[in-house]
């Protein structure tokens, strides 16, 4: 019988407990009768299996390893397998219209760039959930004032409402991990624009959170300039951690107006 060897470099660590990867599996919430799921990292398809068993998804799982492949062809014929890297994979060739749901116990190494992946299509992904390592769940469900509140948690939360619905232990994963997992849903909140420059959102949030300590007036002074007059501004008093996804907003509005860079 074929089995899947787990490979350190590429994250694996297999799921066996059937009660969990049955919970993932119903954590995803859309409203059509039908939807496109896109699975990423099946492995062996502990996960796989009831996500087949709803008639209400419409199954694809992308793949990159070889012998996890090999062993999801024998075991599950009936699966939409694509062999290669999510990361790599052009989600309009393979969903050229309509939306669709991405879900997977994701490998911890490379969760943060999947999501990120995830915000390029946020417009067609409703939804998104799996499982993760339980201090980025943490980082991405954080509200301000929370001291692991940070550059992960604004850029997803300005377009997803993150719920962190439960706690992995290590021991239902052969092998074990050394950190518990968690299972989090992503659901497309009502927010159809920024009101700012999306990119310069982005390079507000990442440079202000780059010296995570420091008042917003110290770590914004290089897109700004010493001595600018917008840095006097009592929300530049505060420190990135204490601003709301809102506040950042009004913030990367005030920087727009006088700052003298073009956004990247």
């Amino acid at each position: 019988m074929l089995k899947v060897h787990a490979k350190k470099a590429l994250g694996q660590h297999f799921l066996r407990d059937l009660s969990v990867a049955q919970q993932i599996a119903e954590s995803l919430a859309f409203q059509q009768d039908k939807m496109p799921v896109l699975e990423v990292g099946p492995g062996m398809g502990v996960l796989t299996q009831f996500l087949l068993q709803n008639p209400r998804i419409e199954l694809t799982a992308i793949e990159i390893d070889r012998e996890s492949v090999d062993y999801l062809k024998v075991n599950f014929p009936q699966l939409h397998l694509i062999q290669g890297d999510f990361l790599r994979l052009d989600l309009n060739l393979l969903y050229p219209e309509g939306e669709f749901c991405v879900i997977g116990n994701y490998p911890y190494n490379i969760s943060s760039q999947i999501f990120f992946k995830v915000l390029q299509y946020k417009d067609r992904i409703p939804c998104c959930s799996g499982m993760i390592q339980k201090e980025v769940a943490e980082r991405l469900a954080a509200k301000p004032g929370n001291k692991q509140y940070g550059i992960l948690s604004v850029l997803m939360q300005a377009w997803y409402d993150i719920e962190y619905l439960f706690t992995v232990q290590p021991y239902v994963f052969d092998p074990p991990p050394k950190v518990k997992s968690a299972v989090v849903r992503f659901t497309r909140n009502r927010r159809q624009q920024l009101d700012c420059d999306e990119e310069m959102f982005k390079k507000v949030v990442k440079t202000a959170f780059n010296q995570r300590r420091k008042q917003m007036r110290n770590s914004l002074m290089p897109l700004l300039g010493k001595g600018n007059p917008l840095l006097e501004t009592d929300i530049f008093r505060l420190r990135p951690e204490q601003l709301s996804v809102e506040q950042f907003i009004q913030l990367t509005q005030s920087v727009e107006t006088y700052c003298n860079v073009s956004p990247p």
